[in-house]
């Protein structure tokens, strides 16, 4: 993937948060408490899902698979992270700047198409329930996880291919707390005209593609809710519906924010701001909305904590 031979750079400086650099050891806790949180929350949905054939449907396949891809997302970059704010080592090599560069977006965009699948798993099961059974099988589900991952993959490899092929020849100091697309394509020596525009565009593609099928999905969810006939079946389903919306608007918001501009220049404050949404706070709120909240995980847990209490 990586020609050495164009470059005279060997290893970049991950510049992390300067400012707050005084408090590596308080950032650490915190952001050490929110991984392991994060993965904790995650594994739990993983392993309920599992063990309980009552949660053995379609939907909750899609959100092990969601908890799965999360876990390998914040697995990229916190750990890095946590590296930089207790010891202060702040170098990675050219190649594994790429290789996070690569798995970074490929697992981002994996996500997004699996948060399209998951609305539009909810619209048949609410919309049309007839036919849920029979579309939402097995073998589709199976093959609906594949291809979000698949894309992801093969969209994202492209562009870090492009820009690895170019030139870096100085500086090497990249202003954010891991290797990103952006921060990369300014310190490149070439002419980065087109992977930028290349950037732009697959960017486009990802998160409109997925907002739009996740928009139409919940608004005839909205619509199929408001002609329920009980109040409290309809204030169920909103308060459900917001909660999930809510973590829609922050991961959509924060990526739309650092990757859908024309020239990714000056923000770098911001975009590392935006960026820590995306790899702390959402996949530490997730497996709360998504899940955790939710009846049916609750007596999932206690039927699985009683059996163990019954086996000892």
């Amino acid at each position: 993937m990586i020609d050495t031979n164009r470059t005279v750079v060997q290893e970049f400086i991950l510049e992390g948060f300067p400012a707050v650099q005084h408090l590596g050891k308080v950032l650490f806790l915190a952001h050490l408490l929110a991984y392991l949180v994060s993965i904790m929350g995650n594994t739990l949905i993983i392993t309920i899902t599992c063990i309980d054939h009552h949660l053995q449907t379609p939907m909750y396949f899609f959100l092990s698979s969601f908890s799965f891809l999360e876990c390998c997302f914040i697995t990229t970059v916190i750990p890095k992270l946590l590296v930089i704010f207790l010891s202060g080592r702040q170098t990675i090599s050219f190649v594994a700047c790429f290789m996070q560069a690569f798995v970074f977006l490929f697992l981002g965009a994996s996500v997004f198409f699996l948060m399209a699948v998951l609305s539009l798993d909810r619209y048949l099961a609410i919309c049309k329930p007839l036919y849920y059974p029979t579309i939402m099988n097995p073998r589709m589900c199976f093959l609906l996880v594949a291809g979000c991952v698949a894309l992801g993959f093969f969209l994202m490899m492209v562009p870090i291919i492009v820009l690895s092929q170019m030139s870096f020849c100085g500086p090497h100091i990249i202003p954010h707390f891991f290797c990103d697309f952006g921060p990369l394509i300014h310190l490149s020596c070439s002419d980065t005209r087109s992977v930028e525009m290349m950037a732009l565009v697959l960017a486009l593609c990802v998160l409109l593609t997925s907002l739009c099928i996740t928009v139409i999905a919940y608004s005839k969810i909205v619509i199929t809710i408001m002609h329920l006939p009980s109040a409290k079946e309809r204030q169920k389903a909103f308060s459900t519906c917001s909660s999930h919306l809510i973590v829609l608007s922050l991961m959509y918001g924060s990526c739309v924010f650092i990757y859908v501009k024309p020239k990714q220049t000056n923000r770098v404050n911001l975009n590392r701001e935006a960026a820590l949404v995306n790899t702390v706070v959402t996949p530490l709120l997730n497996p709360v909305i998504y899940t955790l909240r939710n009846k049916q995980v609750h007596q999932a847990l206690r039927n699985t904590l009683s059996r163990g209490r019954l086996q000892k």
